[in-house]
């Protein structure tokens, strides 16, 4: 019985909730007997004392972030008890026993004495509390929301450097979201502290002047009767409502003061306080002068004693945790040394890896400027924009046995590419023309491996006058990491990475998903469809028109290569796009139709896909052909464009991609309407058989 009306009452209370509040701003309006507004004021003040518990008990501010809200229905609340205990005293010249018991004993029925205690409550409450409390509101808003920029970035950083996961980042994003609301909300919520301090100035001064009016003109008091009997019952009401609302201001400012930590406030300041025996020391010490010059000694003695004491068995502790420390630290050293080595985490291999030598840390260190791994953020995002794929975390990690300008990439833990930096040199590329009169240190650009120099900051601005592309060293290193990623793509591409992107499609296009996949292809017959497409840089965006064309056609067979050229005919228009002139015209060269025959005739079926069965001498000389043709091509300024047959396509590409790795070989079934193709020339082969 206990845990369904536990259970009935969690799922009612945000109904619950809806009428206390309405139910206080009722109270504004319809009277209340004495009684009850005993037991209302009673729970303002057990309200007030639990909230001020809360916030020191808090360890970070989101673990109360309902507070902001809190501190508007309690500033309300406040405010019809006091209209609540007003009308009592303007009516029947009696508020209930509480109020009456308070100027009683609090004041001790002095009414001069009561108006100055409420008058420093409120000045104390005003002054000190409420106004640092808002200002530190302020700041720490402005703060925060100006800090959020900075935080996000160094969530990427660590996501992109593999110290968290996806999930841990999504959470450390929320977080700070809702600590920026949390301090906008504080800033506009102590702006109700401040207003309800001058309510109950404005308050006391109504009640009091419209208590002697009435208690002489209605009731027949003489006036000292009636400036006795309604400043006494005023004054007790302000006192009633101002403790309550001092407890609710420390409050605030404990919530906006509060510094992260993984202990509460008593702990921290026990912590803190007490972690230096030598201040108590010291503080003992001056205590004991100061009552030797002529202060009062027994409160200074009293005092210096505590702090001797409490110094000298903090610093007796301090010892033994020491000593024990050093145990432990030697225990466990010694626990470790006899462990067995953990052999997963030595199984286990970064998918992408940049090892980079100690010269080169700087570019990585933001404490030195490095912005590193913000361009690393970056780089997926672009890969994932162009190639429709999600790289990888790329683990960054300084290796000393590198030489200290080197760094080094890896793929599934094989180096893939290397290159060397200057960390304070700028990198310029010769636009044709070279300029000698600049000091310069004769280098090859490494993603592209063109002709460069490294040059210092000094001349940068007349190396660009002359000329020169200069770039810095960050962005050489991002260049060519991004063609390292767009070169291996198809190998970074794994059976994990394709169920995520499958999946993602399913949310929107689930019916091609299910008739696809497993039915009529594996997992991982799509994913080496689309390494394929990913091996000759074709983007995999349009995932959906992929999997639909995979979908009609693997019916009609199951072999890997027919299914990419068919997906290449679908993608056609975003694969031939980017070939254009600037006259919407592809400029191409064409196979003799003898050297398409003898690749024909010569195609061999493998497990591992058909290849072109040539001797190595006609191998040679049809690659050397096709590179002085393409090489032809490149100086006049053209896209390197081969175009040949359907069947011919792939083989060829596969034949011409170590020597000759930028041609691209399109095929006739990949133009689009609209498109007007242009010969440039042809590769002819003699004695082709």
């Amino acid at each position: 019985m206990g845990i369904s009306a536990s259970n009935k009452l969690s799922k009612n209370i945000d109904i619950l909730a809806a009428f206390g509040v309405v139910g206080v701003v009722v109270m504004m309006i319809v009277p209340l007997p004495p009684a009850l507004v005993d037991i209302l004021l009673t729970l303002n003040i057990a309200g007030s004392v639990l909230i001020l518990m809360l916030a020191m008990f808090t360890r970070e501010s989101l673990e109360f972030s309902i507070f902001p809200s809190l501190l508007l229905i309690m500033t309300l609340f406040r405010l019809s008890l006091n209209i609540s205990t007003t009308r009592l005293i303007l009516l029947d010249g009696y508020a209930g026993q509480l109020v009456q018991q308070f100027g009683a004993f609090v004041i001790k029925g002095n009414a001069v004495v009561g108006f100055i205690i409420f008058a420093i409550l409120v000045v104390v409450n005003f002054i000190v509390i409420t106004k640092g409390a808002e200002r530190v509101s302020e700041v720490g808003a402005r703060f925060t929301l100006d800090a959020m920029p900075g935080k996000q970035m160094s969530i990427d950083a660590d996501l992109n450097a593999g110290i968290i996961t996806e999930q841990e980042a999504k959470a450390r994003r929320a977080a700070i979201q809702k600590e920026a609301d949390f301090y906008g909300a504080m800033d506009g919520a102590s702006k109700f502290v401040k207003g309800d301090a001058i309510a109950a100035i404005i308050i006391l001064l109504i009640n009091i002047i419209g208590g002697i009016i009435i208690g002489v003109v209605m009731r027949g008091m003489t006036i000292g009767d009636s400036v006795h009997t309604y400043t006494l019952l005023t004054i007790g009401d302000g006192l009633v409502s101002q403790i309550p609302a001092l407890l609710v201001s420390t409050a605030t400012g404990l919530m906006v003061t509060i510094a992260d930590s993984e202990q509460n406030l008593g702990q921290d300041l026990a912590g803190q306080l007490l972690r230096m025996p030598k201040a108590l020391f010291v503080t003992g010490a001056v205590l004991v002068v100061l009552a030797m010059l002529g202060l009062p000694k027994a409160p200074l003695f009293l005092i210096a004693f505590v702090c001797m004491v409490l110094g000298y068995f903090l610093r007796k502790e301090d010892q033994e945790t020491d000593q024990d420390t050093r145990e432990k630290a030697i225990e466990n050293e010694i626990a470790e040394s006899k462990k067995p080595e953990n052999v997963m985490q030595v199984l286990n291999i970064d998918l992408m890896e940049l090892e980079i030598g100690y010269a080169l840390i700087p570019l990585v260190d933001t404490g030195q400027g490095g912005d590193l791994l913000d361009r690393i953020v970056l780089i997926r995002r672009q890969i994932a924009g162009e190639l429709g794929f999600i790289v990888p975390v790329i683990r960054v990690r300084d290796n000393m046995n590198l030489s200290p300008n080197q760094y080094v990439i890896k793929i599934r833990g094989a180096e893939v590419a290397t290159g060397e930096l200057l960390a304070d040199h700028y990198l310029a590329i010769s636009g044709g023309i070279d300029d000698d009169s600049i000091p310069s240190i004769p280098t090859k650009e490494p993603a592209f491996n063109l002709d460069a120099q490294w040059i210092s900051a000094a001349y940068r601005e007349q190396a660009e006058l002359s000329g020169y592309t200069v770039v810095d060293a960050p962005t050489v290193l991002a260049t060519h990491l991004t063609e390292v990623i767009k070169t291996h793509a198809y190998e970074i591409l794994n059976r994990q990475d394709v169920k995520k992107l499958v999946d993602h499609v399913k949310e929107y296009a689930p019916a091609v998903v299910d008739e696809l996949i497993p039915d009529l292809m594996s997992l991982g017959q799509v994913q080496m469809v689309l390494s394929n497409l990913l091996r000759e840089r074709v983007s995999i965006k349009d995932l959906a028109a992929i999997l639909e064309t995979l979908a009609d056609k693997a019916v009609i067979t199951k072999d890997i290569d027919r299914l990419t050229e068919h997906v290449r005919q679908t993608l056609a228009r975003s694969i031939v796009q980017p070939l254009l002139d600037e006259n919407k015209k592809l400029k191409v060269l064409t196979l003799d139709p003898k050297i398409e025959q003898m690749i024909l005739e010569n195609l061999k079926p493998s497990d591992y896909g058909s290849y072109i069965n040539l001797d190595p001498n006609t191998r040679q000389m049809l690659i050397q052909k096709i590179g002085q043709e393409v090489e032809r091509l490149i100086l006049k300024g053209h896209n390197p464009v081969i175009f040949c047959a359907p069947i011919v396509r792939i083989n060829l590409k596969r034949l011409t991609e170590r020597q000759i790795p930028h041609l691209v070989v399109i095929s006739y079934n990949e133009l689009v309407p609209g498109v007007e193709v242009e010969a440039l020339g042809m590769v002819v082969l003699e004695n082709a058989h």
